[in-house]
């Protein structure tokens, strides 16, 4: 209620209000004259007239010169209250004295009634309502100003305003056509007029109404509101209010890749369905966040079987369950396969690919957290080197057409154990492409993903949601981004181009810093960062410093040398790879210092390979962190590893 008196115009709340104010001074008026006359005795003539004339008035003049038109009625307060009484008192006297004035019949006890009277109808009315308004007696919405005025945003509005959660009290839109008039009783104004909006009302929600637009324009709206704090809903899809699935009216927050997001290419349908239109498929490590929009993108693709396997059975179950839906959603018939298996039993692996005839693999299963890995150097090389080697060897035994590898940019210079695994998964395979098999093998490398498991997104959202502070482990760390479904699609792309032992970078767009994505993830829900330059913010950031083997920036090429493909986002790099028996002889190593649980052994392994494995110095761990010959070091990278 308190929105839709918003909504009304302040000259026709005006009018009322002074309708209001002189029909009860004249109900007063005619009323003291009443109590004190009786009907019987009731009679007036032109001097009574000219008195309520002059009273009526005066009064409403006083009410006007000290202000009291311009106080909002839901904040009318004692102070408030106490103002207009005293008005009231001095158009008493008013009354009296107009009587001398004109001659006019006035009894001494009438001006006392009609002050009596006209207090409560007026003060006393003001001062009520106030008070209901305070204490929420009526319905209190939230308010909220729709982006867009086109018909997506009035069937928003019509809506909304049905319901009981949201008022809408204002439109904004682009066309200057619209703006400054009203759309369902509601104005439109301008984007500029943003400022002006809040200093009216205050806390509110934008919410954008827009059936279609694009990420590169969705994330410049985005980009207008996020600096005013002010919290973004956005309607559901137009596909799926067309279908029944959800209504216009079902908000949702803005996610952080609209935020980010850049206009997605069309994947290029050959390239999609190549490896996969009517094979029998395996996802490794398909309960993870990459293995589960492979599956999903798999699906779409017409695949005879997909086998998913993972080695947790939580994760399993759980991505077999959504795929059985989104299958009988797309009503089509696709045998899934959920298997637990570790991809470090090349047996097992050997004995799932021969009884399923599977013809394309993508291996998507790895330790891939870094302060994780880096405490954990066995279980690391372990699972993302030893375990690729077993997949791969089983793959070629059992003759898999392709095998595709998931990788990582933090496999460029690593500084890290993680980082350095999975270049040596990559050379590994570099390695096995040119042997007598039928296997093609195919590496794809792209950095971080929005909303994966470990993101720092999920972990920023949660840590706002319980008030803060935020953890930026350093001021200039920055990141590449990519959304889960473009990274998946890029992948299955990029792994139809291969010829054999190649390595495809996908394009990442720009960097993100992420201590500027926490900022905007912060005023995206509506609430200020608190820092020195705003120390009444809601949300702290706090540095915790880089964690082992963590870079400022990653990259994704070792060098320059890069070369565009048939697909604008993916190249391909031209990177030095091993012979099989140098990479035998490192894997052997490897394998002795794993049974020897000889974790420096281990880390030195890795340093004197060709990975370019740089641990950062200020956060490696004293106990383990291997020595390195500096002087020799050029002769340990380059010398070749015979058997």
């Amino acid at each position: 209620m308190i929105r839709k008196i918003d909504l009304i115009p302040r000259s026709v709340k005006l009018f009322v209000l002074l309708a209001y104010d002189l029909f009860s001074l004249g109900f007063a008026f005619f009323l003291a004259y009443f109590i004190r006359l009786g009907v019987s005795n009731l009679e007036f003539n032109q001097a009574e007239w000219s008195v309520f004339i002059t009273v009526s008035l005066s009064t409403m003049l006083l009410f006007y010169f000290f202000g009291t038109y311009r106080t909002v009625i839901r904040y009318f307060n004692a102070k408030a209250t106490l103002k207009t009484l005293l008005l009231l008192g001095l158009a008493s006297i008013i009354f009296y004295l107009s009587g001398i004035l004109y001659d006019a019949f006035l009894p001494r006890s009438v001006p006392i009634v009609f002050f009596v009277i006209s207090s409560i109808l007026i003060a006393g009315a003001r001062a009520g309502f106030g008070l209901m308004l305070g204490k929420h007696w009526f319905d209190k919405r939230t308010a909220v100003v729709i982006y867009g005025a086109g018909k997506t945003g009035q069937q928003l509005a019509s809506a909304l305003t049905s319901a009981s959660t949201y008022q809408p009290v204002a439109f904004i839109d682009e066309k200057s056509r619209y703006h400054g008039r009203e759309l369902l009783g509601i104005k439109v104004y301008s984007a500029n007029n943003i400022g002006k909006l809040i200093k009216r009302y205050g806390n509110f929600k934008i919410l954008i109404a827009l059936s279609h637009v694009g990420p590169v324009r969705l994330k410049e709206i985005i980009a207008t509101f996020e600096p005013h704090a002010i919290e973004l809903l956005s309607i559901p899809s137009m596909a799926d209010i067309v279908s029944g699935k959800q209504k216009i009216d079902q908000l949702r927050e803005v996610s952080v890749d609209e935020l980010l997001g850049r206009e997605p290419v069309t994947p290029v349908a050959e390239l999609m369905h190549a490896n996969i239109k009517d094979k029998v498929v395996m996802v490794s490590g398909a309960g993870g966040s990459i293995g589960k929009e492979l599956c999903r993108q798999i699906i779409k693709q017409g695949p005879s079987k997909l086998v998913l396997l993972d080695v947790s059975e939580a994760f399993l179950y759980e991505i077999n369950q959504e795929l059985n839906v989104y299958i009988n959603e797309l009503n089509v018939d696709i045998p899934l396969v959920p298997l637990i298996g570790n991809v470090q039993n090349g047996i097992l692996m050997s004995s799932i690919f021969h009884t399923h005839t599977v013809q394309t693999i993508y291996h998507a299963a790895a330790y891939k957290h870094v302060p994780l890995v880096e405490g954990n150097v066995i279980a690391g090389i372990s699972n993302n080197i030893m375990g690729t080697y077993e997949i791969a060897q089983a793959a070629i035994y059992c003759d898999v057409e392709t095998f595709v590898l998931i990788s990582t940019d933090k496999a460029v210079r690593p500084t890290n154990v993680m980082g350095a695994t999975k270049r040596m998964a990559e050379l590994v395979l570099q390695s096995l492409a040119p042997r007598d098999h039928n296997t093609r093998f195919v590496m794809v490398r792209f950095g971080n993903v929005l909303g994966s498991s470990g993101s720092v997104v999920p972990l920023f959202r949660r840590q706002i949601k319980k008030g803060g502070p935020i953890t930026v482990t350093h001021p200039d760390i920055i990141r590449y981004f990519m959304t889960i479904p473009e990274a998946a699609q890029l992948v299955i792309q990029a792994g139809a181009m291969g010829k054999g032992g190649d390595v495809f970078v996908l394009d990442m767009g720009k960097p993100v810093k992420i201590v500027d994505l926490a900022k905007k993830m912060t005023h995206l829900m509506g609430l200020t960062v608190k820092n020195d330059e705003n120390p009444d913010g809601d949300i702290e950031i706090n540095y915790s410093g880089l964690r082992p083997g963590e870079k400022l920036y990653e990259e994704l090429l070792i060098d320059d040398h890069a070369e565009p493909t048939a697909h604008k986002r993916i190249l391909t790099a031209n990177e030095r790879s091993l012979s099989w028996p140098e990479v035998n002889v490192i894997l052997n190593d490897l394998n002795d210092a794993m049974r020897a649980e000889d974790v420096g052994k281990l880390k030195q392994i890795l340093l004197n390979a060709p990975l370019e494995y740089q641990p950062e110095t200020h956060t490696s761990n004293k106990e383990d962190k291997p020595s390195v010959d500096k002087s020799n070091e050029l002769d340990n990278t380059l010398e070749p590893i015979l058997p």
